[in-house]
């Protein structure tokens, strides 16, 4: 992934919406408010009994974290005779990324099991995290799976669009001092959204992955089944539920693609990606009142979503309209008074402007929340980050962040 400023403000047209972990989703924005419009959801046990007809996980043979002997032996002549946890860690690091070692690199295209990622030397960070948290368990220690959201973006596939989200891993040494170890190239996370996932909710967005990558590569059949086993980990996947709608939508099982939409929906009220499906999905089939009636809460949801306005205003700063800009970037503010991001993007319009003293004053601004807030961080600036001696609970976020301030 490269700039994130500009690729999630569409809200209608042909695109279907797919998400996948650095982790995939297919549709419109995510956002931090609830969407506002009737899901008039009820359960149909026959749909549902159609989509989650598995009793067994038909892909068991597949392990994502399984690792080698070779691999270990390499592992253990790198690490040495050190019993230390930080160390190994800090080890491990340089083992997995330095040229002169494994040298592991990032590529957004394809999801790997560990073994994968060994022999092709580049994957996206669901990847790099099976491999991580494979041989980190391997040196004893604690290594889990974290899942963090990304503000809004959107890559097109054809004629899909795809979204996003990221997955780093997280431990303990000792039993009190966490970390967090990161991969991926520059990205802005949005703040306070970790949640630490188990080692079945990883394996449904592995499997979400795989029907995402099926689905773009036009294979709609297998696509179904890798979605099919996602949700059978984890039936309430809600990415899973929207992505298999897209794959049903393409085979033409219309009744099965609303009802994967509405079911993501009603998992998730903050499911854009869902909502702009459902829309486009009844337009398709002429029913626009109701076409426009989740058209219409889209846009509701897009004036209370800060990431929209912020998109809206990088969208103006490129096209070299300082006051929209400023005006949207405000707002942004206004919604989410936490985002440093924002008011370093106002900062730019106002130095752009000559205003040199409100430029400073909202670097101040910016500055001062990085430091106040060690739930932000920005994963590029390092790999391995050592937080506090607190430990969170699931859905708790405790992660860091710097931001390069400009002058």
């Amino acid at each position: 992934m490269k700039s994130l400023r500009t690729r999630c403000v569409l809200s209608r047209g042909a695109w279907t919406a797919l998400s996948r972990c650095c982790l995939l989703s297919l549709s419109l924005l995510g956002g931090c408010s609830a969407i506002d419009v009737e899901s008039e959801f009820a359960l149909d046990a026959r749909l549902q009994a159609s989509i989650l007809d598995q009793s067994e996980d038909r892909y068991a043979y597949i392990d994502p974290l399984f690792i080698d002997e070779a691999v270990k032996q390499r592992l253990d002549a790198y690490i040495g005779n050190s019993r230390d946890e930080r160390t190994r860690i800090e080890r491990l690091q340089s083992f997995m990324y330095d040229e002169e070692q494994l040298g592991i690199i990032y590529s957004g295209e394809k999801t790997h099991t560990a073994m994968e990622l060994l022999a092709s030397r580049s994957g996206n960070c669901l990847s790099a995290m099976h491999l991580y948290v494979a041989l980190a368990r391997y040196l004893g220690v604690e290594a889990r799976f974290q899942r963090v959201d990304v503000q809004p973006s959107w890559d097109k596939r054809g004629n899909l669009l795809v979204l996003s989200q990221h997955i780093n891993a997280t431990g303990r040494f000792d039993t009190t001092v966490r970390y967090v170890a990161d991969f991926t190239p520059e990205i802005a996370l949005q703040q306070l959204t970790s949640v630490v996932l188990t080692d079945v909710e990883a394996r449904s967005l592995y499997f979400n992955n795989l029907g995402v990558e099926a689905l773009i590569a036009g294979d709609y059949l297998g696509a179904v089944s890798y979605l099919k086993n996602s949700l059978f980990l984890n039936n309430e996947n809600s990415i899973a539920w929207n992505n298999i709608g897209a794959a049903y939508n393409r085979l033409g099982e219309g009744d099965l693609a609303e009802y994967s939409y509405r079911t993501s929906f009603e998992l998730d009220a903050n499911s854009s990606t869902a909502v702009g499906n459902l829309a486009k999905f009844y337009r398709a089939r002429g029913e626009l009142k109701r076409a426009a009636e989740f058209e219409l809460a889209i846009e509701r949801f897009n004036k209370k979503n800060p990431y929209y306005h912020f998109a809206q205003g990088h969208l103006a700063y490129d096209q070299g309209d300082l006051l929209a800009a400023q005006k949207s970037f405000e707002q942004a503010i206004e919604l989410k008074e936490e985002e440093p991001d924002f008011y370093l993007a106002l900062r730019q319009v106002y130095f752009d402007q000559g205003d040199l003293s409100k430029a400073s004053e909202l670097r101040r601004q910016a500055l001062a929340l990085v430091n106040s807030f060690a739930e932000i961080y920005r994963p590029s600036d390092e790999r391995l980050r050592v937080l506090d001696s607190h430990i969170p609970q699931r859905g708790e976020s405790d992660v860091r962040r710097r931001l390069i301030m400009p002058e």
